[in-house]
């Protein structure tokens, strides 16, 4: 009779040399819970009479405890491949940076900075300062407003704003703009949550200024507009402008918040890409307050933004969700870079990542799909077909709903028509996400689209040099 497998105790095993690289590199501590895992597995394949010998020698068993240690201390926030065509996913991060904000980012991680300390105003006193006075003459230089402060994202600044200006009062809103954006973000729920009580005017297709007029009464708090940035009222439809709601507002003595969402610094048209109103251009109208994000079109850090009156910004300062709400040194580094960007406008098209990757434009796609493809099929092999094609890539983030940019990639389509469409393209997609970088592409028509628009050449190595290591199919 063989004997049976015999496995080595956890100190022999931790005195061997096989182990000595893997002490040195996680620490004794988790080094020995990896190995105490692997040896329990062992032990129950030695109980089922599956276990062999090779498998118990001290340098298998570091091998899987080496595996062990990498997959327990591998970081769960890792870059990947936005093929998806959507420009701005919220799922994958929204905002690339710029090489200069993330200069300025690292600089912040590693020094010392004056967050709540003015060096040009506080240097006689050395009184503590406020952190939104980082950015607040920049914001407005670009906006045209009175005053500005800064929140972590735009659903805290409408939170903010309407807790500040309008807790126990109505709020008078178009039934068309009671919005609702990812992670359950609906506008009558905030009001709730703010302690206003919502006022719906109109219908959802058409609203007049007279809905306005007649809704107001001596509980109304303030008038808002909500730029319905996610989805698109097309047809018999009819709304009220910003200049004539704030017009009505201030016959009234009431402010008029505007909440813009995914808020432009500049005229997206100047850029051949479909018109969006800008910040600027809310002021101007009447505005009181806007409210927009920083990591959408902006193309910036993730942060909520709020622009306008300086009596009203000041009470908005004042609430108590306000120090609750703030930004830390790292927003705020990346935020000041993103916006210097802006005083820039002839170069911003090149510099801003974000209005780089919009204007992109097809033909330099098509050349890098054209030669990537054959790299990607000697990849696949002979199961699938790898197909340039013309593409229609999204801006994203609630950001032009029905708008599109014309883009270019490859479509990868099943060889075999007798095989399951959908399950080998669900099945190719779990393969790429498991390559060194998982690339995310999006499934349509019984394909796999992968959109080059974010793919640019600083990052096309990279991806052609992991191809050849594509996980086979499970």
């Amino acid at each position: 009779m063989t004997p049976s497998p015999r496995i080595p105790s956890v100190d022999a095993l931790l005195r061997d040399a096989a182990l000595a690289p893997l002490l040195a590199d996680y620490g004794r501590s988790s080094t020995t819970a990896a190995l105490r895992q692997v040896l329990d597995a062992l032990r129950a394949q030695l109980r089922s009479g599956t276990l062999s010998a090779a498998h118990t020698a001290p340098a298998a068993i570091a091998a899987q405890v080496q595996q062990a240690l990498e997959h327990r201390h591998a970081p769960r926030l890792k870059p990947v491949f936005n093929l998806t065509g959507t420009v701005l996913h919220t799922n994958l991060g929204r905002a690339l940076l710029p090489q200069e904000v993330v200069a300025s980012v690292t600089q912040a991680l590693t020094c010392p900075m004056n967050l709540e300390y003015d060096l040009e105003y506080d240097l006689e006193d050395g009184g503590r300062g406020d952190r939104d006075d980082l950015v607040t003459d920049l914001i407005c230089q670009l906006t045209g407003a009175e005053a500005a402060t800064i929140v972590n994202n735009n659903a805290a600044a409408v939170l903010l704003t309407l807790g500040a200006l309008a807790a126990g009062g109505e709020v008078v809103v178009s039934r068309g703009e009671l919005v609702e954006i990812g992670g359950a973000f609906r506008i009558p729920d905030i009001m709730a949550q703010a302690g206003c009580r919502l006022i719906e005017v109109g219908t959802t297709n058409r609203t007049h200024a007279h809905d306005y007029e007649r809704a107001i009464s001596e509980h109304t708090a303030l008038l808002m507009k909500v730029h319905t940035s996610n989805y698109a009222i097309q047809g018999f439809t009819t709304s009220v402008t910003d200049a004539e709601v704030a017009a009505l507002a201030h016959t009234a003595h009431l402010p008029m918040v505007v909440d813009l969402g995914s808020g432009t610094l500049v005229d997206m048209a100047a850029y051949g890409l479909p018109p969006e109103v800008t910040v600027a251009q809310t002021i101007a109208s009447g505005a009181d307050v806007v409210t927009f994000s920083g990591d959408k079109l902006l193309g910036g850090p993730q942060a909520g933004i709020i622009v306008g009156r300086k009596d009203l910004i000041a009470r908005i300062k004042r609430h108590p969700l306000k120090r609750a709400l703030r930004v830390g040194k790292l927003t705020l580094a990346a935020l000041e870079a993103t916006l210097r960007l802006y005083q820039h406008p002839e170069t911003l098209a090149q510099r801003l990542t974000t209005l780089r990757l919009f204007t992109r434009p097809a033909s330099a796609m098509q050349a890098q799909a054209h030669a990537l493809a054959p790299l990607l099929q000697t990849a696949l092999g002979s199961d699938w077909q790898v197909t340039p094609s013309p593409m229609r890539s999204q801006i994203g983030s609630g950001a032009l709903p029905v708008d599109s940019l014309d883009s270019f990639g490859l479509q990868l389509r099943p060889a075999s028509k007798t095989a399951s469409k959908t399950a080998s393209v669900t099945q190719l997609q779990e393969r790429l996400r498991r390559l060194p970088r998982p690339v995310i592409g999006r499934a349509q028509e019984g394909a796999l689209w992968l959109d080059l628009r974010c793919l640019e050449a600083a990052e096309q190595d990279v991806f052609v040099a992991q191809l050849p290591s594509m996980p086979e199919q499970t």
